[in-house]
């Protein structure tokens, strides 16, 4: 809560210069609150290395999968070129960098005519090496080396609920299987309840029993994709479902193919092993700092009640005391967030509930009561209020679009100037509240794009896609990497606050004031056992406002972390505050010797 001169006035300059925030003497203390992650995806950040462009592999864009003229494809970018730009990155106040899957994948996959790449990093052949597109081992241990070098952590994107598409079905040669459901398509049966019997001594939990994979369908590895996988056991299709494509609905959500992905049986204990074999060693090796499990609610409970306990033990083991996991569940309802870590024990999942109330709230589409109910929800997962303190947050992603794009599409009318403050706010909202705040690559460029899977992830290098020169920046175009873009300035003055003072990393969050209308939001920031509170005051009209706000009664003198606060209280338990248009302040109170 302590918040020295010192580090106040830091803070108040931060507009002026992004210089590289300090870190503890040793990074690995710091929980996962006080992170501010910074999420890319290699392929679309820097390009450090023409040479590895096409991954070493011959022919055209249906061979190697670039092509940087095409959003669906490879476009250049590697872990060399992320390795340059940590200085970027940390100069905008982030403290951990998430990096998408940079496993090797499979380069192309589709049907004739409807064929993409592997950019994102999803379709996995290989979970021990780095996609050659990328670099190479090396280059990634090198990458992490970088970055603990500057104090900062490196969390890796895994999977572990499919792997690449590579498994067919004989019943389907256009690959569009139907899912097929347990009941009508039991393990012991093949092809359906009146088939032959299968798999004899299987008793409905004993997994390791199954023989046969072909209760529901008959699946076979492609000529010359027998061996593709690695571990080797990852080519064996007794580990995976093979009952055709998800429906995401009912039993399909966590046993069918994700768009024709192989569904890995994490039932199987040599699958849960496996597993936990796979992601321990990249800890092991490596020292990476955190996991974001993708399609987390795709995946048994079971799986990952064996999985999160065997990685935060292995992390132990290699020195990292706070390993951060969290995982990606797709709902914007906190109690369905919170189930997962309920049910399934995750640490923490990726809080797509704040996204959305964030985005409604900042955009005026609803008034600021919004977030104090979705707050209010915070006593559903593990741990109650202080287990919702290491809840990612984010405004947007690579999956459903950012943050800019949001703004000019509820404001299409809007000046520039509104956008660019619009957006600032969502960011303070995120910034200052509970969680760990994830920064989408591009956003503080302005990035706003036009939403959906390609349209999201528009290089931060010069680009060759077409689409994505037409695409609108929010505070004006600017050179790559420029750190005088204004979003830039910005949050980098955000995470200059943030970091000051501890009370808005780690502190509990009371809320003081909402509104069923766009206006005033209000909330304090306080460490138990500590004097004194963290005021954060956001104006989500297009007015000006002043009020009068409840604080605690001993909260009498106040401090200016940013904007114009009161210096006295005007009565024991009240201060009155003017908040400008779109705009929010930080206000410390005295006290704390």
């Amino acid at each position: 809560m302590i918040v020295c001169g010192a580090a106040m006035a830091q803070a108040a300059s931060a507009t002026t210069s992004p210089a590289v925030q300090a870190a503890p003497a040793d990074f690995r203390a710091r929980l996962p609150q006080d992170e501010v992650i910074y999420f890319l995806l290699p392929d679309r950040f820097e390009n450090g290395n023409r040479g590895n462009d096409t991954g070493g592999i011959p022919g055209g864009k249906l061979q190697n999968g670039f092509d940087p003229t095409d959003e669906g494809f490879y476009h250049g970018g590697d872990l060399t070129g992320l390795t340059r730009r940590l200085d970027y990155i940390q100069g905008l106040g982030a403290t951990a960098v998430w990096v998408a899957p940079v496993f090797k994948n499979k380069p192309v996959q589709g049907e004739p005519g409807r064929e993409f790449s592997g950019a994102h990093g999803y379709w996995i052949t290989d979970f021990t090496s780095v996609d050659p597109h990328f670099g190479t081992n090396e280059e990634f241990a090198a990458l992490v080396q970088a970055a603990h070098a500057r104090g900062m952590k490196v969390y890796m994107d895994i999977i572990a609920n499919h792997t690449a598409d590579v498994i067919r079905y004989r019943e389907c040669p256009k690959n569009d299987c139907a899912y097929r459901s347990r009941a009508d398509y039991p393990y012991s049966r093949q092809g359906g309840v009146e088939g032959a019997a299968i798999n004899d001594g299987f008793d409905g939990s004993n997994f390791d029993r199954l023989t046969s994979p072909n209760y529901a369908y008959t699946p076979y590895l492609p000529a010359g994709e027998e061996t593709v996988k690695v571990p080797t056991w990852l080519n064996d299709p007794i580990y995976y479902h093979n009952r055709g494509d998800t429906t995401f609905t009912g039993e399909s959500s966590t046993e069918g193919d994700f768009a024709g992905l192989d569904d890995l049986f994490t039932e199987n204990p040599r699958v849960v092993q496996g597993m936990i074999e796979i992601y321990g060693d990249w800890i092991d090796r490596y020292g990476v700092d955190g996991f974001r499990i993708d399609t987390a609610r795709h995946v048994n409970p079971e799986f990952w009640q064996a999985f999160v306990p065997a990685m935060l033990e292995r992390a132990k083991a290699k020195g990292i005391p706070n390993f951060h996991i969290f995982g990606e569940v797709y709902d914007h309802d906190p109690a369905m967030l919170a189930r997962f870590t309920q049910v399934d024990r995750y640490p923490a999942v990726l809080d797509f509930a704040f996204q959305s109330t964030a985005t409604d709230v900042a955009n005026g589409v609803k008034g600021t009561d919004a977030l104090a109910r979705l707050f209010m929800a915070d006593a559903l997962y593990a741990g109650g209020e202080q287990g919702a303190m290491q809840l990612p947050t984010f405004l947007g992603n690579h999956d459903m679009g950012r943050i800019g794009g949001f703004i000019a599409k509820a404001h299409p009318e809007a000046s520039d100037e509104e956008l660019l403050a619009r957006d600032a706010l969502a960011h303070a909202l995120m910034m200052f509240s509970r969680g760990a705040p994830v920064l989408y690559y591009g956003d503080e460029q302005g990035f706003a794009g036009e939403g959906g899977y390609g349209a999201a992830r528009a290089d931060m290098f010069t680009s060759q896609v077409a689409d994505y020169a037409r695409h609108k920046r929010i505070g004006g175009d600017h050179a790559p990497f420029d750190t005088s873009a204004p979003l830039y300035q910005r949050i980098a003055e955000m995470a200059r606050i943030r970091a000051a003072d501890p009370a808005l990393r780690r502190g509990r969050q009371i809320v003081r004031f909402a509104g069923d209308k766009p206006g005033l939001f209000a909330v304090s920031r306080v460490i138990d056992g500590e004097p004194g509170e963290t005021l954060i005051l956001y104006n989500t009209s297009t007015e000006a406002l002043t009020a009068n706000v409840e604080v605690a009664a001993a909260s009498q003198k106040w401090n200016s972390l940013r904007g114009t606060c009161p210096t006295t209280a005007s009565a024991p338990g009240t201060i009155r505050v003017s908040v400008p248009p779109l705009d929010y302040m930080i206000c410390v109170s005295e006290g704390q010797e």
